[in-house]
């Protein structure tokens, strides 16, 4: 049993195996009593006045485990689990650096809505934010939901938001994810390709250094969107072969 649980442990991408075990350690360390929850959420004065630095860290991977969270915690490392290791074995397959600055560009990008939101906690749209780039990535890709109902991965992210809005009469944080997760994919893939503009966000050189690209990965489970301007072109004109890789049936 504990070297079936190790196998699958070590077969997580890098990156995913990382962030999957945070999102584990901070709730756990809380649930015991190691660490304080208190000192885990995201506060304004106790972060710019008291220079408690970790606090956008620790609120971004930290959730509280209580009898009536304890199932929404569970969802959240489910599609944590399954959304990065699609992610990243799929169009970041080979190239953990350039996934992990997504998870940085995101991060920071939340870290200041929460500031101006006063929201203290970002596990849920941190991981819906990269939810909704796997989707917008296989939008036509069909993914099963609960009750057995069936779509196209594109609305994911909104039956969610749907859902929460109903159930626990939230959305809010779901909303901000979708944001954040548009603002990536707009930036990386949308603009520069259909719109022609430069690319305004790219992966440090020093990420490389510490997470260099490999060859001979995974196949591929998803493509960059083609541009409008290259579907009139031909088959090889001009244009930037990202690959395709194998489709992913459903959740």
């Amino acid at each position: 049993m504990s070297n079936d649980i190790g196998d699958w442990y070590r077969s997580i991408p890098q990156i995913s195996r990382y962030w999957f075990t945070l999102a584990v350690a901070f709730p756990l360390l809380g649930k015991i009593g190691l660490l304080s929850p208190y000192y885990m959420i995201l506060d304004w004065n106790l972060f710019f006045h008291k220079f408690q630095i970790w606090r956008p860290i620790t609120a971004l991977f930290y959730y509280p485990i209580t009898p009536m969270t304890g199932f929404h915690y569970l969802i959240n490392l489910y599609f944590l689990y399954s959304y990065s290791t699609r992610t990243e074995t799929g169009v970041f397959d080979g190239r953990p650096a350039d996934y992990l600055f997504m998870l940085i560009f995101n991060s920071v990008i939340l870290v200041i809505i929460g500031f101006l939101a006063e929201l203290m906690l970002l596990m849920d749209p941190f991981v819906l934010s990269v939810m909704y780039v796997w989707c917008q990535l296989n939008r036509d890709q069909i993914v099963q939901f609960w009750f057995g109902t069936q779509f196209k991965a594109m609305y994911l992210p909104w039956v969610l938001v749907a859902f929460n809005m109903i159930i626990r009469g939230g959305g809010i944080s779901e909303l901000i994810g979708i944001f954040v997760g548009h603002l990536y994919f707009f930036l990386m893939f949308k603009y520069p390709q259909d719109f022609g503009g430069v690319r305004f966000i790219n992966t440090p050189s020093f990420l490389y250094k510490y997470f260099p690209n490999r060859r001979g990965g995974v196949s591929g489970f998803g493509q960059a969107p083609a541009s409008r301007r290259e579907e009139n072109r031909g088959p090889n004109e001009g244009r930037h072969l990202w690959g395709q890789g194998n489709t992913l049936g459903g959740q």
